[in-house]
């Protein structure tokens, strides 16, 4: 028979062993818990570089369609511009010019002299900071002598007060202001339209005075060459400070001549045609005939006015 003391240490071995069983099995959850959150850890990181592999693989392929496009978009711009190129010097091999000048058609009735003259404000940012022209008074007879010193050649001009004395005015009032120091002529025509469009400072073709001139054109008004009329947006008295200055024809896309919508205001001077025949002879900047697409741009060779000077 067992005595106290056996007992004892029977339930003291017993005790152990039920620890020590415990202890093992913590450590057993302990690795398979280690090993679930490894195998767990592991799989994370699986997907994570399959993600980011995926992405990289995306973002490859998408640098890739980007750069075939970039480049089939820079062949297809290379081709259309070696095409306009080839349209411009068609155009200028093809370039026939008249010889014999037109005069200006004087008005039907003449201006009151001096002339009443209106130049409301057009709404929109000067192309350059200018004064209204002085006075609502504008004398309707008289010449007015302009010479546009330019980086191509001197380009004269006879303005006539009696033909658009409100224009003139306009005209005489920008010059003093050095309206056109500095600006580039924006748009030659070389076929049908034969003439160079200046006057903007901004040299996009949109930029104006901030104020409009009104129209001084008639139904008998012709175009034709040697001839300066104002350009304007197709409204009734849209002009404003540019003007186009035609060496030859004047005739539209249809082969019609110009309707009489736009003021002519002066003549151009022999060595003026000159300067501007030599200007078409060099051709369209085949980019600007594209953007255009009207058989018109900016010329190859600048015409930037350096100095304007009047003397009336």
């Amino acid at each position: 028979m067992s005595t106290n003391q056996q007992r004892r240490e029977a339930a003291k071995r017993k005790l152990e062993r039920q620890i020590e069983a415990r202890a093992a099995r913590a450590k057993r959850n302990r690795i398979i818990a280690a090993g679930a959150i490894g195998v767990a850890v592991i799989a994370v990181i699986a997907l994570v570089l399959m993600f980011v592999n995926q992405a990289r693989q995306e973002a490859r392929a998408e640098a890739a369609r980007e750069a075939k496009a970039a480049a089939e978009r820079k062949a297809e711009e290379k081709k259309q511009l070696d095409e306009a190129k080839k349209i411009s010097d068609k155009m200028v091999r093809e370039l026939k010019i008249p010889s014999k000048r037109m005069k200006p058609v004087p008005q039907p009735k003449p201006f009151d002299d001096p002339t009443s003259c209106k130049y409301p404000k057009s709404g929109e940012e000067p192309a350059k900071d200018v004064d209204l022209p002085k006075g609502t008074k504008a004398p309707a007879s008289g010449k007015v002598n302009v010479t546009f010193h330019t980086t191509a050649g001197e380009i004269g001009m006879e303005m006539d007060r009696a033909l658009a004395p409100c224009t003139v005015n306009s005209m005489v009032s920008l010059i003093e202001q050095g309206y056109y120091d500095g600006s580039s002529c924006h748009r030659l025509g070389i076929q049908g339209l034969q003439m160079l469009q200046c006057g903007d400072p901004t040299g996009t073709g949109q930029g104006g005075p901030g104020y409009t001139v009104p129209d001084e054109f008639h139904k008998k008004s012709k175009y034709g060459r040697g001839l300066v009329a104002m350009a304007n947006t197709g409204a009734p008295n849209s002009g404003g400070g540019q003007f186009f200055l035609i060496y030859g024809t004047a005739n539209m896309t249809n082969g019609q001549m110009l309707p009489p919508q736009y003021t002519v205001f002066g003549t151009i001077s022999d060595e003026g045609l000159k300067t501007l025949e030599k200007v078409a002879r060099k051709g369209i900047e085949p980019k600007s005939l594209i953007e255009n697409g009207d058989g018109t741009g900016k010329p190859n060779l600048e015409v930037k006015f350096t100095e304007v000077s009047v003397k009336s």
